[in-house]
């Protein structure tokens, strides 16, 4: 049992916070409150400090790059082929990734990790928490989306393979979600007769809880034009779907919110070298949240430090975002779009107790992260190495 005395409490599902006491008890909130009187074996006297949810990044591909280690390095892009739906970013997570270490000194305590935007569908992303010793303890979801690409990088990776226009990389895509829409079908007509299924085909398979609605595309677009071209291919084949990176969001604010999905916005602090890059703004995160979309903010790490998700997030307060939405975009919203928010993202009653304390302003680059909690193992100073 571990209580967490005197601080001021974040939710990320309140406006205002609120000082108080919080227990944790088997690695999830047992209790929050005033002066709470159980006795607990660990008491943190948190006085002073301010207490946040454990920050999420929704978006990222650390756990499958060695610091940048070249091609032998580089697991997160697979590229033999451009379409691989039956690719999973827990069969390539590595937890001794130093990454991962540095994510949860700065307070980053759940990712959602997985293939790069090299093919047009390139496998599932997994939602995982920052530390453990094996992939598979680590796993808060898998898997939470299905990722594909469009714009830059497919055409540049297969330019000489077969797709060397927006046009060929969205009939690509099309391509292959209608024959995954036909073999669900033969799938369905046939009922309990195994006799009658169809050939069993490892790509079609893993597009099936794409169609069943039970995870969605994970769509990366940074083009206005990609954005839409994402949205329409959903709708045609009736799947849900969720945006990455958003970069010229801003410049269609007033006709994504109507479109009620959610949007992972970033990374915005980085060169404009990159031709998609060309209307990088750090306001795009608060403009399309004041025009009523859902958003959180991502780092795209190892491209920008995850450690760096909260400075990132004050940027964007900086940039004209209001604080609690921007508290919100890198907690609770973050959760929402990964579907994990019945988990993590918040501090509430029967979550796992992921908690950060602060001193001193969260979107500050003086702030200063005193403890991290993980489901309720105190990380300051952990590393990998240690039990998980």
């Amino acid at each position: 049992m571990i209580k967490i005395q005197g601080g001021t409490i974040h939710t990320a599902v309140n406006r205002e916070a609120f000082s108080g006491d919080i227990l944790i008890d088997g690695g999830k909130i047992k209790k929050i409150g005033l002066n709470l009187q159980e006795e607990a074996e660990l008491v943190i006297d948190a006085k002073g400090l301010d207490i946040f949810p454990g920050f999420i990044d929704a978006h990222c591909h650390v756990g499958l790059d060695v610091l940048g280690g070249g091609p032998a390095g580089m697991e997160f892009n697979e590229t033999n082929d451009p379409v691989t739906p039956q690719l999973r970013a827990i069969d390539g997570l590595n937890p001794f990734d130093k990454h991962l270490e540095l994510a949860r000194k700065g307070g980053v305590t759940c990712i959602a990790t997985g293939p790069g935007s090299s093919n047009a569908i390139g496998g599932t992303f997994a939602a995982v928490k920052t530390y453990g010793k094996r992939a598979d303890r680590m796993i808060v979801k898998d898997p939470i989306g299905m990722k594909c690409a469009f714009g830059e990088n497919p055409k540049k990776f297969y330019q000489t393979k077969g797709i060397s226009s927006r046009m060929t990389n969205a009939a690509v895509i099309r391509n292959i979600l209608k024959k995954a829409q036909i073999y669900r079908e033969k799938l369905d007509a046939a009922g309990e007769d195994r006799a009658k299924y169809p050939a069993y085909d490892q790509k079609l398979e893993a597009l099936l809880p794409v169609l069943r609605r039970e995870i969605p595309l994970k769509a990366h677009v940074h083009q206005a034009n990609d954005i839409f071209t994402a949205l329409r291919i959903a709708r045609e084949f009736d799947v849900d779907i969720t945006l990455e990176h958003v970069t010229e969001g801003y410049l269609v604010a007033d006709e994504l919110a109507k479109e009620n999905v959610s949007m992972a916005v970033g990374p915005f602090f980085c060169s404009g070298s990159k031709l998609e890059f060309r209307n990088v703004s750090m306001e795009n995160a608060g403009i399309l949240a004041n025009a009523g979309c859902h958003v959180c903010i991502v780092t795209d790490a190892p491209l920008i430090p995850l450690q760096g998700l909260p400075l990132y997030a004050g940027m964007a307060v900086k940039a004209g975002m209001d604080e609690y939405d921007a508290l919100r975009a890198i907690t609770i919203n973050a959760a929402e779009h990964l579907g994990i928010a019945d988990r993590v993202g918040s501090l509430e009653e029967g979550k796992d107790a992921d908690l950060v304390l602060v001193d001193g302003s969260l979107f500050s680059a003086v702030c200063d992260i005193r403890y991290v909690l993980i489901d309720g193992k105190l990380m300051a100073g952990a590393s990998a190495n240690e039990e998980g």
